[in-house]
C-alpha cells in the first residue's frame, strides 16, 4: 500500500513531524490490512501551523481547517457519515490556543474522532511565538523576556471534560508512537493523544525528552480515572508516556 505523495516535504530537516508522518502511514498501513476500515474510509483532517503539512504527504481523504477549526470541522465529518474513521492532526497553537473551546467540547460530547496534538510548546510556523503550553521562562518574539505564565496539562485538561481516551507518546519513538496511534484509531470515542514533538529551529528539548521519556507500566490501570489524573500531575523528573486512561460511554453521533 503507497501511502505517500508526490509532494515535497518542506518541513526543516529533521523535524520529528516526519516521525509522526513515518508512524502514522505505518499505523494506518497496519491497520487496514488488519480489517479494521478501508483507505477509502479515511479522513486525516488538519489544522494551520507545521503540522498541517502532513495533509499533503498521506495518500487519503484530507481535510484541512481554518486556523483552530480543524476539531469542529471534523466534527462535521463524523456526523455527516458516522462510518469514516476521522482523524485529526493538530497543534498547540492550533487548538489549544486558537480553538480552544472547539477541542472542549468535542471531548466533552465525545465525538467518535481521533485528535494526534503535535506538542512543541510553541507556534513554530509563526517563528517561535508563546503557546498556552510554552513553560515558564520561554524566551520568543512575543515574549523575549521569558514567559511568565505557568503552562497548562492537555492531559489533565481532557480528563476533567470527559475525554474517553488519552494518552501521550514522543514523536522520535516511532514505534511506540505507531502503537498508540493504532489504540486511539481502534477506540470508539473521543480519543487524544498528546505527542511530544520538539521543534529543533525554535525550541529543541530533545536532549531534556533523550532522558526523561518514561513508558508506563504495563499493569497501569487505564480504566482509573483517579489514578490517571494523580499520575499525569505528579511531580516528577521523568515524563510519563503511554495510555493513561481509557473507558466507554456512548459517542456524540450515536446520541444524536
Amino acid at each position: 500500500m503507497e501511502l505517500a505523495t508526490k509532494s515535497k516535504i518542506t518541513w526543516c530537516p529533521g523535524c520529528p513531524n516526519s516521525a509522526i508522518l513515518v508512524a502514522y502511514r505505518k499505523a494506518v498501513t497496519e491497520l487496514i490490512t488488519e480489517g479494521k476500515f478501508k483507505l477509502e474510509e479515511l479522513v486525516s483532517s488538519a489544522g494551520i501551523g507545521c503540522h498541517g503539512k502532513i495533509t499533503d504527504y498521506v495518500n487519503t481523504n484530507t481535510f484541512e481547517a481554518l486556523h483552530g477549526r480543524v476539531i469542529s470541522s471534523a466534527t462535521g465529518i463524523k456526523l455527516g457519515n458516522p462510518k469514516l474513521e476521522v482523524v485529526v492532526f493538530t497543534g498547540d497553537g492550533d487548538s489549544f490556543s486558537e480553538g480552544f473551546s472547539h477541542l472542549g467540547h468535542a471531548a466533552k460530547r465525545n465525538v467518535g474522532i481521533t485528535v494526534f496534538l503535535h506538542n512543541n510548546q510553541t507556534f513554530a510556523l509563526t517563528t517561535g511565538q508563546a503557546t498556552f503550553l510554552s513553560p515558564t521562562g520561554f524566551k520568543g518574539p512575543s515574549t523575549p523576556g521569558g514567559d511568565t505564565d505557568e503552562p497548562i496539562s492537555p492531559l489533565l485538561i481532557m480528563l476533567a471534560l470527559g475525554a474517553t481516551f488519552v494518552a501521550r507518546t514522543y514523536a522520535l519513538d516511532i514505534e511506540g508512537t505507531k502503537r498508540i496511534m493504532k489504540d486511539a484509531m481502534n477506540h470508539k470515542g473521543f480519543a487524544f493523544v498528546e505527542i511530544i514533538q520538539p521543534c529543533i529551529t525554535f525550541f529543541d528539548t530533545r536532549d531534556h525528552y533523550k532522558d526523561t521519556i518514561e513508558w508506563l507500566p504495563k499493569d497501569f490501570p487505564r480504566t482509573d480515572l483517579v489514578a490517571a489524573i494523580a499520575k499525569v500531575r505528579e511531580v516528577s523528573e521523568k515524563t510519563p508516556v503511554g495510555i493513561f486512561y481509557q473507558t466507554q460511554k456512548p459517542t456524540f453521533e450515536e446520541l444524536v
